[in-house]
């Protein structure tokens, strides 16, 4: 492969020095860093592509802490709600789906991203409003968490739901007053569900996931997670492996309940990439959503002063998937968006750690943490804990945050200042495709903290740009083990860079959203170019 030389822009390293002249690669490697004039005498010589940023900003590519990739591919195949702003927008849209797609008569129908907070009939349709939409199809909507939806009575007559079904532990199952089931579903109940769907043609989910890598790539995105990879997804991740169909790279963590029966189907992958994909570990959720009212938390939630959201695994259970998880030497993710499931996780971790068992080297880390107490921040340090903030929520759902949890507590969600004021190492996801991968639109909502109605909410857990960006990149990268390879512009790491129109460090913060990404390079190849 030729050299290449990046000159002439900016390149922000996130290293040391912050900014380097130039930049020089070869074989997919970063082979000089530097001033212009020195790379080209000492390192490339003639025999290098000179490649003119013409005053651009070159730095190290995005890295999404957390994310659903499988479900953002198969979003490429469903009905999108994200828009839906009543219950017959809902009937509307599904209705245009069926149509343009073509959908016979009994096949599934999925429709995703409706929230009930932005309807104005401010709650959940019943089965029988998506009766309506699609009489002839089993149909399932996914709220916009991932944590909740509706199906409608013909979905729930094939999955055998009737007023026997019990609700799971750590679900609920909706039922009338008479004990007929009016289709709505939260969590395990949910989920479990949902997973029983059949999956779609094979040859249109692989269009889906090229696709799905093309969209994380524009957004200069080039490693993503595969956050909750249960038993179903391993023949289609077999498929997509045997036919060399991954280019960027997907960090897998298995569901913790299945025990270690996925790092035995890919044995090639567990810790190393095997064609683009990797076992980092296991997972496991415990506890819903903050705007879907099922994040489990030490106080109640505004209006309802018995309930506390509620979690979704036993002290005991907790305990056992972080004990297979040390057994196996792999990391443990844990769900948690309430500070009641936070401190759920940390009593484990630190327990075991008591019993000498050196949790903390498999950089466990708290996923969402949008709740996280300030109050426990000390010990989620002592713990070797990595929260991973969804800070993103602070637009998108800052208001209604506010009407759950009040002002006050509403401040606190994803406390990145606090957090650093503490010497914690955090990450910034967007638990794609709950909201579009868009890492330069969660860099803005950590360093604004603007609300959709233009609220600023909790302008003390501020931070920097250099921060924020660093959240992204390094921050990063050591979560997945990975800062030797990625996360920095530095001789021998991958040349894994995002192009962008400016310089990020020298943007009015408020304008941070208008940041634009032109090129994504993966291992020294462009992958996207605006």
């Amino acid at each position: 492969m030729m050299k290449k030389l990046y000159y002439n822009g900016t390149v922000l390293t996130m290293d040391t020095p912050l900014y380097a002249e130039a930049v020089c690669t070869e074989n997919g490697r970063i082979c000089g860093v530097g001033k212009t004039e020195t790379l080209l005498s000492c390192c490339v010589g003639k025999e290098a592509e000179k490649i003119d940023l013409a005053g651009r900003t070159l730095m190290p590519a995005f890295l999404d802490a957390h994310s659903h990739f499988s479900a953002v591919a198969n979003a490429q195949l469903q009905a999108p709600l994200d828009e839906a702003y009543s219950f017959s927008d809902i009937e509307e849209r599904i209705r245009a789906f069926v149509s343009e797609n073509n959908v016979k008569p009994g096949e599934w129908v999925i429709a995703k991203g409706y929230d009930h907070n932005q309807l104005a009939e401010k709650k959940h349709p019943a089965a029988k409003i998506l009766d309506i939409a699609s009489p002839e199809n089993p149909l399932v909507i996914q709220h916009k968490s991932g944590h909740m939806g509706v199906f409608n009575t013909r979905a729930l007559e094939m999955l055998g739901i009737t007023s026997e079904t019990e609700s799971p532990a750590g679900g609920l199952i909706e039922k009338t007053a008479d004990g007929q089931p009016t289709g709505y579903m939260e969590e395990t109940a949910f989920v479990s569900n949902l997973q029983r769907i059949p999956m779609p043609d094979f040859s249109a989910l692989l269009a889906a996931y090229e696709t799905a890598q093309r969209k994380c790539a524009s957004y200069g995105i080039t490693t993503v997670q595969e956050g909750f990879f249960a038993e179903q997804l391993a023949p289609l991740y077999h498929g997509l492996l045997e036919k060399k169909r991954l280019w960027l790279d997907v960090v897998g963590y298995a569901d913790a309940a299945s025990g270690d029966a996925l790092l035995r189907e890919f044995p090639k992958a567990v810790k190393q990439y095997d064609r683009h994909f990797k076992l980092g570990g296991y997972k496991m959720f415990l506890d819903g959503s903050p705007q879907g009212r099922t994040a489990w938390m030490r106080t109640p939630y505004r209006d309802a002063p018995d309930y506390f959201g509620y979690g979704t695994l036993s002290d005991a259970k907790v305990r056992e998937f972080i004990r297979l998880a040390f057994a196996q030497q792999m990391q443990i993710l844990a769900h948690c968006n309430g500070d009641a499931a936070a401190e759920q996780y940390i009593d484990a971790v630190a327990e075991l750690e008591r019993q000498k068992m050196d949790v903390a080297a498999l950089r466990p880390v708290i996923i969402h943490a949008q709740l996280l107490g300030r109050d426990q921040l000390p010990r989620v340090r002592s713990a070797g804990l990595l929260p991973s903030f969804f800070v993103a929520h602070v637009y998108h759902w800052g208001d209604v945050h506010i009407e759950n949890f009040g002002r006050a507590r509403a401040d606190e969600i994803s406390p990145a200042a606090s957090a650093l004021g503490e010497g914690i190492q955090f990450t910034f996801h967007q638990d794609a495709p709950v909201i579009e991968p868009d890492m330069i639109e969660t860099v803005w909502c950590a360093v604004n903290r603007k609300t959709k109605a233009g609220e600023a909410l909790g302008a003390s857990e501020r931070i920097s740009t250099l921060e924020a960006l660093r959240a992204v990149t390094r921050n990063a990268a050591y979560q997945y083990f990975e800062e030797d390879e990625k996360g920095s512009i530095r001789n021998g790491k991958r040349a894994d860079f995002v192009i962008l129109d400016r310089d990020p460090l020298k943007t009015d913060p408020a304008k941070l959203r208008e940041v634009r990404v032109l090129e994504t390079i993966k291992d020294g190849n462009t992958i996207y170019k605006a």
